[in-house]
């Protein structure tokens, strides 16, 4: 029964290491650029990212601070 331990160690081990690598994606590089279809003072990051799916056909989009006030990015696949 004690010898038993030690290989279930091993197999869960190794299983656990084959599902991290079976999982392991290369993640894309995102480049940011201003919306061209969100025109407004960006106060909702919903409403940005949405126009940035959507109508840009962006991974997504954000609110972040441009000079005074704040704009809407989106952000595409390199």
């Amino acid at each position: 029964m004690a010898s038993s331990t030690p290989k279930f160690y091993a197999i869960f081990l190794f299983l656990s290491i084959a599902l991290l690598f079976s999982t392991w994606e290369v993640e894309a590089k995102l480049c940011k650029r201003y919306s061209t279809e969100f025109h407004a003072i960006c106060t909702d990051t919903g409403i940005c990212k949405n126009a940035c799916i959507y109508l840009e056909h962006a991974a997504f989009g954000a609110c972040h601070r441009d000079g005074l006030g704040f704009a809407c990015f989106c952000y595409f696949n390199c």
